[in-house]
């Protein structure tokens, strides 16, 4: 037997002690956080879980909507009954130059010597009620549907949107109206000495092609351009004290797309004119020998209803809008 300790007994053995200066605090720290992590994780789960009975659905912004729906109608009105004599003296000489009634300028020079002499007879016929028709219900869509989405999405009544959903309604009223104006006014202003007949449908499909065109120019891209132009170099600061961003780009791109709609709207026009012509080469023969007069008539027409018109409907309605809120 080994000896150890006093007397050749061996010594009891002590079980050695927990080294606690050798632990740091950090490590201290650490595992309490460890240890308090799932206690917290739990209580966190606990607290995202949604309460029963509790209010989740999302709240519709419907104060004073009544009135907000007559601001929508006052704006599409009041630029409707601004734009409606000249853009219909404007389609008037349009269809009366393609059709060879009377050359462009002596048909707008006729149609402005009556309005300045006998307004009564512009603003009481029925080219005038078609082109109040057409815009009044164009922008009464576009500003009903800001509306809509400003009343279901709880967001201020002066909210202008920019989306699929607006260049879809817009262009559903626009180009069902104008066409009906069209099918009017080529019957109106037709060919000399040609019975009216009914419209074809190529010509139906280029209308509704140029509207589209324009629709999406003149509702869609202002909200986009605008903020565009205003943080750019191209309009200043001295500028925009003027004219903004919104009111720049609300001009110049109705404007900018009738290079392009142009072209189909005289292709339609000569389809109902000339039906006996087959081949493409004779109808872009009269097309190209027109555009650029017409692209003109269309961009001095344009400016005033979607230019001046776009103007006016946004400035009533948010004016008013901002009175109800």
């Amino acid at each position: 037997m080994k000896e150890s300790g006093v007397g050749g007994l061996e010594a009891p053995r002590v079980s050695p002690q927990l080294q606690l200066d050798a632990v740091k605090p950090s490590q201290l720290a650490a595992a309490a956080a460890s240890a308090a992590a799932p206690r917290a994780l739990s209580s966190s789960v606990v607290a995202t879980e949604p309460k029963t009975g509790s209010d989740t659905t999302t709240k519709w912004n419907t104060k004073n909507l009544a009135q907000r729906l007559g601001a929508d109608f006052l704006g599409a009105a009041s630029a409707a009954v601004l734009v409606a004599p000249i853009i219909s003296i404007i389609d008037r000489s349009i269809m009366e130059n393609a059709s060879g009634r009377r050359p462009l300028v002596e048909s707008l020079k006729a149609s402005f010597r009556t309005l300045f002499r006998t307004p009564h007879r512009i603003i009481l016929s029925k080219p005038f009620a078609l082109i109040f028709a057409l815009y009044g219900g164009t922008y009464l869509t576009a500003n009903t549907l800001d509306t809509a989405t400003s009343a279901t999405h709880n967001l201020p009544a002066t909210h202008i949107t920019s989306g699929t959903a607006k260049f879809a309604a817009s262009s559903a009223a626009n180009i069902g109206i104008c066409i009906y104006k069209d099918q009017v006014f080529v019957r109106l202003f037709g060919p000399v000495g040609v019975a009216a007949r009914p419209v074809a449908l190529p010509s139906y499909a280029l209308f509704a092609a140029r509207d589209c065109l324009t629709i999406f120019a003149s509702f869609n891209v202002p909200p986009l351009l605008g903020p565009v132009l205003a943080r750019s170099r191209i309009v200043g600061d001295r500028f925009q004290r003027y004219v903004s961003g919104h009111t720049l780009a609300q001009f110049a791109a109705p404007a900018a797309v009738q290079l392009a709609s142009t072209p189909l709207h005289l292709w339609g026009l000569d389809v109902y004119n000339r039906p006996g012509v087959m081949g493409w080469r004779e109808r872009w023969a009269v097309v190209r020998k027109n555009w650029a007069v017409s692209t003109a008539a269309r961009i001095c027409r344009i400016v005033p209803a979607f230019g001046v018109g776009g103007v006016v409907n946004y400035k009533v309605r948010r004016g008013l809008m901002e009175k109800l809120v």
